[in-house]
């Protein structure tokens, strides 16, 4: 048995072949699947859905939901759980906020969800095409609630400042792991800076703020407890936890399946401590049931 803060944890069991029945999810199919699809395709758009194959495409793209992503499908970083492209992207597309925005209208989306890879090869990090973004959004369906999922920007707090003046309903920058494990599951990124940029985006713009996890790769609760008590730090509302799955074979290993007991005591935990929201499921991702975290 695990003991965290006088809660016992079922510690997991190493990872087998079947993965439990609660990560087993349907191929994706049906009319909604097919309409969001076409959409996505005619508009030239890319979404994190499918570029980040995420079990949750079939469920929300049947509902109607999706995370596009913009500024390209090349991202300049490595990140040890990441399926989307690793490289040097070669174009940008300016064009590529307007026609988000006439998406977002056609679908008469409530709650929109825009991620995008990292530019770090740009001097802004992208920071102009995501607040071009918002704004075409708003400016062709203005009652849409616009939540992003950020990039770091290199710690650019001009490149950051430009995304948060247009802000943003709820303003998303995940943690991704524990800090002992940064240096192979995020070796460009900081700990201490993503904590940075979520209290910033709380002290001096007011702005909802939100992070997410994953587990499974090695850490352990504590750790994951510290995590949230960090975030809490910050003034974090919504957080999100889900179980890591392995997208290739040439990306890190599963290091263990999370039980369900688990994932309901963070979630017990994180209202605990005063997050407004917590998510926590084998099968959450950053904007899985966003509009129902918003509400």
């Amino acid at each position: 048995m695990i003991k965290v803060d006088s809660l016992n944890v079922i510690e997991s069991p190493a990872p087998r072949a079947p993965r439990p029945d609660w990560l087993k999810v349907k191929i994706p199919t049906g009319e909604g699947y097919s309409r969001l699809k076409s959409l996505v395709d005619t508009y030239k758009l890319h979404t994190v859905c499918e570029e980040a194959r995420c079990p949750n495409i079939g469920e929300c793209w049947a509902s109607g939901t999706a995370t596009i992503m913009i500024l390209g499908d090349t991202c300049t970083r490595s990140c040890g759980f990441c399926a989307v492209k690793t490289g040097r992207p070669t174009e940008l597309d300016l064009a590529e906020p307007k026609r988000v925005g006439e998406m977002v209208k056609i679908m008469n989306l409530r709650h929109t969800v825009i991620t995008s890879v990292n530019r770090d090869e740009l001097n802004d990090g992208g920071a102009s095409i995501w607040a071009e973004t918002i704004r075409e959004i708003r400016k062709q369906h203005p009652t849409t609630k616009i939540e992003v999922l950020i990039p770091d920007f290199q710690g650019d707090t001009d490149a950051m400042d430009t995304v948060f003046r247009e802000c943003p309903d709820i303003l998303n920058h995940n943690t991704e792991t524990v800090p002992r494990l940064y240096r192979i599951v995020r070796p460009q990124a900081k700990y201490q800076r993503t904590l940075d940029l979520l209290r910033r985006a709380k002290e001096q713009f007011n702005l909802v703020t939100k992070s997410g996890v994953m587990v499974g790769l090695g850490e352990t609760p504590e750790e994951v407890i510290e995590v949230m008590k960090d975030l809490r730090a910050v003034h974090c509302d919504i957080m999100s936890i889900g179980q890591y799955l392995q997208p290739t074979k040439a990306h890190l290993p599963i290091a263990r399946y999370v039980p369900l007991e688990e994932f309901e005591m963070y979630r017990r935990v994180g209202l605990e401590m005063g997050f407004h929201h917590v998510e926590s499921a084998p099968l959450v991702r950053s904007s899985y049931h966003a509009a129902e975290q918003a509400k």
